[in-house]
């Protein structure tokens, strides 16, 4: 028992480095963990005592335990082996289809990464890009709105900076939950994307199990009382309106809707506008040839960041003008479908539309583009400033009080673009940009 043993050093190496992996696995791992948990959840109580919308039990799962608890749902349960039904394959099969869809779909929120990470840098680049305005006309009816219920941020998409835009200026309410498309689904954003809550989903997507698998996880997010924030129109709109909305993820919420089960949902409209989107000039392209296909890339974002931060460096970096956000009146489901038993979620989509319309914000560029298409021709700046205070009048907005201040605000930004050129006998568009300048112009073009 006590004989001396001679072993190879590889062996021992091995026995040793098997030692420690299970070491690890059964005593260190599982306190390390323990103990990261532990300040986490004493870091979210935190958050929560100023957070308006808790963050929900829901949100803070394990991914692995969430995984599980969907792809073992009853219902999904009933969608695989509906699936291996129709597609003649063993139920084993579609279970795996099930759970791999499952893993692309659930996120795994993490604190530090939405309130470290996400919102110091989504406020760094909303302040560092547009002077930024947020209209709180409807804060009473925000705060008015019952703390067990399910909040719904519903969105106009004008640009990918709407993610960032509505994160920092929603920061003091709560952690929100986007669901996210297939151009966020590049290592490491996805792992980050991931992180601060967002969940991927395959917009173009036929296939029947995958959308039952991400019908019942945003049934079961809404139940847990996650904040989350869709985009109804499904993309950018390309010419600038409020698109009619596509209703995917509203008729899943719709479809597990309970009006007597106790838990209320409350959309609440949000719209956006810029003096500058970004993206544009490839939305008025791809538009112009009546196709939703993008020649953008991740690539090419992560370039306009890098050369911007090195241009604010430099200080020769310039702000975009303004961007806006507004929120309109929230619409509670069960009042909704109290007073309109005979509708669906068609007739909630067109009332959040409506909505989010009323209240998009007015700006510089925005208006003067407008005042400039009904001109049609050449028209002076002084003629522009008294065409455009009979709208300020209708506006309450903080950055639409004085009209020579408006028109040159919003001048400035078309004349630098080269969209519009000034001479002795006045302003005039500039061939090959009227798509552009309607592209702005359609944006408030409805409110007037």
């Amino acid at each position: 028992m006590f004989k001396t043993v001679e072993l190879p050093l590889w062996l021992l190496v091995l026995i040793l480095l098997f030692a420690t992996v299970t070491f690890a696995s059964h005593f260190l791992f599982p306190s390390v963990r323990w103990f990261f948990r532990r300040r986490m959840e004493r870091a979210v109580a935190q958050l929560n005592e100023r957070l308006t919308v808790r963050i929900q039990p829901f949100k803070l799962a394990r991914r692995h335990d969430m995984i599980q608890r969907l792809i073992y749902d009853p219902k999904v349960a009933e969608a695989i082996s509906e699936h291996a039904r129709l597609e003649g394959i063993p139920e084993n099969v579609a279970f795996e289809a099930a759970r791999r869809y499952a893993r692309e779909i659930v996120p795994s929120f993490s604190a530090g990464a939405y309130f470290g990470f996400a919102i110091r840098v989504s406020r760094w680049l909303s302040k560092a890009l547009f002077r930024v305005h947020l209209d709180d006309s409807n804060e009473s009816a925000l705060r008015a709105i019952k703390s067990d219920a399910t909040i719904v941020f519903v969105m106009n998409h004008r640009s990918n900076m709407d993610y960032v835009l509505v994160t920092y200026l929603v920061a003091d309410r709560s952690a929100l939950s986007y669901a996210v498309g297939e151009w966020a689904r590049v290592w490491p954003l996805s792992r980050l994307i991931r992180a601060m809550g967002a969940f991927f989903i395959r917009r173009k997507s036929r296939n029947i199990l995958y959308r039952r698998v991400l019908a019942r996880y945003v049934q079961l997010a809404t139940r847990g009382g996650v904040t989350q924030a869709v985009f109804p129109e499904g993309g950018l709109s390309l010419d600038g309106t409020v698109g009619k909305p596509k209703l995917g993820l509203l008729s899943y919420i719709l479809a597990d809707f309970d009006p007597e089960g106790g838990q209320d949902v409350v959309f609440v409209p949000v719209a956006l506008n810029y003096d500058r989107v970004l993206e544009d000039r490839i939305l008025t392209a791809a538009a112009h040839k009546g196709e939703r296909k993008f020649r953008a890339s991740i690539g090419g974002a992560l370039w306009f960041v890098l050369r911007y931060t090195a241009r604010r460096v430099m200080g020769k970096a310039v702000r975009f003008g303004h961007a806006g956000v507004s929120f309109g009146e929230p619409l509670s489901l069960s009042q909704f479908m109290e007073n309109h038993s005979a509708g669906g979620i068609k007739q909630v989509g067109i009332e959040l539309r409506h909505r989010i319309q009323a209240v998009v914000p007015v700006l510089p560029v925005p208006l003067v583009a407008y005042l400039l298409q009904r001109v049609g021709g050449t028209v002076s700046r002084e003629a522009l400033i008294k065409m455009a205070d009979p709208y300020l009048q209708r506006i309450t907005h903080p950055a639409m009080d004085d009209p020579a201040q408006v028109v040159t605000d919003g001048l400035s930004s078309l004349l630098t673009r080269r969209i519009v050129s000034e001479g002795p006998d006045g302003i005039h568009i500039n061939p090959g940009s009227k798509d552009l300048l309607e592209y702005y112009a359609n944006s408030v073009a409805h409110l007037f």
